[in-house]
C-alpha cells in the first residue's frame, strides 16, 4: 500500500530515505511512466523505496495563477493512480508563497538532503526548481554530488513528446479517444449527483445531473461514456452531455449522465464517468421535438460505441 505524508518534514526519521522522482505528474501519462520506469530501477539499484515528491496546489497556480492550466487529476486520484503503478510513497509537499521563495540551493540541500535524505533523484527533461525555476539537473549534481541524479528523456508519440499539455489540449478539444492513448486509460469526469431541474424525464431520457471535483471538462459535446458508481461493482454504458445546454439557454457547464437500462436512485452518490468516444458537439435546437430525435440518435450512436 502507497503510503501518503503531508510535506518533505513528515518522512518519518527511523524510515530509510527513498529514491525520489519529482514532478507535478498531472494525468500519471505514458510521459510519467517512463519517469516512474527509471524510479523504480534506481530505487532497486540503491536498495531504497520509491517516492513520488509532488506538490498541492500546483505551482502555477501560486507563481502565475494567469498561465495555470486546469488539472487532469484531482489530487486523490493522481496519488491512487501512483499507488497503482508502484510507487511505494508519495510525498504531497504544500505550495505557499514562502516555499515558492525558496532558493534552488534550499530545495536540493535541505528538502532533499536533510529532510527527505534521499539515496538517489529521477526527473523528466525539462526539470526546474527553486525560487523562479533557477535550479536544473546540473545544479542538483553540484549539490547533491554524492547521490545518483537521473535525467529521463522525452516520451515520445506521434512524433512530439508525450506532456501534460498535450493531453489537456487533446482532452479540452473532445479528442479523448487520442487522450486515453496517452493516459492509457479513458479521461474521467468524477463527482457527486445532484438535485437537477429534471427536465430529462420528461424527456423520456432520465440523466443523473453530476456535480464534478474534476478541474478538467472536455469540449462541450455528448459522449459515450462507461460509469461506476460509488467506486464498486462494474461500469455501466450510457451517454453523456457535457455543456450549457443551449437549447434551453443554459450559461453554466453542466455534465448530465443517462445511463441504459438503468433504474434506481443515484441522488447523493459518487459517479466516475469515462469518456469512451465522442458522439458529436454540442447543438442548439429550435425546438424540444428535435432535440428528443437527436438525443435518440445520440444513444443509438453510444450503444454503437461502447459494443
Amino acid at each position: 500500500m502507497t503510503r501518503v505524508y503531508a510535506g518533505s518534514t513528515a518522512w518519518p526519521s527511523d524510515s530509510p530515505g527513498p529514491v525520489v522522482a519529482i514532478g507535478n505528474f498531472d494525468g500519471v501519462h505514458d510521459g510519467h511512466r517512463a519517469v516512474l520506469r527509471r524510479l523504480f530501477a534506481l530505487a532497486a539499484e540503491q536498495g531504497a523505496p520509491s517516492c513520488v515528491l509532488t506538490f498541492d496546489p500546483a505551482p502555477t497556480a501560486v507563481v502565475a495563477p494567469e498561465r495555470h492550466q486546469p488539472r487532469i487529476l484531482t489530487l486523490e486520484d493522481r496519488v491512487r493512480l501512483l499507488g497503482e503503478e508502484g510507487v511505494d510513497a508519495v510525498v504531497i509537499e504544500p505550495f505557499t508563497p514562502a516555499f515558492a521563495g525558496r532558493s534552488a540551493q534550499w530545495f536540493a540541500e535541505e528538502l532533499l538532503g536533510r529532510q527527505l535524505r534521499a539515496q538517489g533523484i529521477v526527473v523528466g527533461y525539462d526539470f526546474r526548481f527553486g525560487h523562479e525555476r533557477k535550479g536544473n539537473v546540473a545544479a542538483l549534481r553540484a549539490w547533491l554530488p554524492d547521490l545518483p541524479v537521473v535525467e529521463v528523456e522525452a516520451e515520445n508519440a506521434g512524433g512530439l513528446p508525450v506532456s501534460s499539455s498535450r493531453v489537456r489540449r487533446l482532452i479540452a478539444s473532445g479528442a479523448v479517444e487520442d487522450a486515453a492513448v496517452l493516459l492509457r486509460r479513458p479521461h474521467f469526469v468524477k463527482g457527486t449527483v445532484v438535485s437537477g431541474d429534471q427536465r430529462g424525464r420528461t424527456l423520456g431520457f432520465p440523466t443523473a445531473n453530476v456535480e464534478s471535483r474534476v478541474e478538467l471538462l472536455p469540449g462541450f459535446g455528448v459522449y459515450a461514456v462507461r460509469v461506476r458508481i460509488d467506486d464498486r461493482g462494474p461500469s455501466l454504458p450510457g451517454v453523456a452531455n457535457i455543456g450549457v445546454r443551449p437549447t434551453f439557454g443554459g450559461t453554466a457547464p453542466r455534465v448530465e449522465v443517462h445511463l441504459f437500462d438503468f433504474t434506481g436512485d443515484l441522488y447523493g452518490r459518487t459517479l466516475t464517468v469515462e469518456l469512451i468516444a465522442r458522439v458529436r458537439g454540442e447543438q442548439r435546437f429550435d425546438g424540444v421535438d428535435a432535440l428528443v430525435a437527436q438525443i435518440a440518435r445520440d444513444e443509438t450512436r453510444a450503444r454503437e460505441l461502447l459494443s
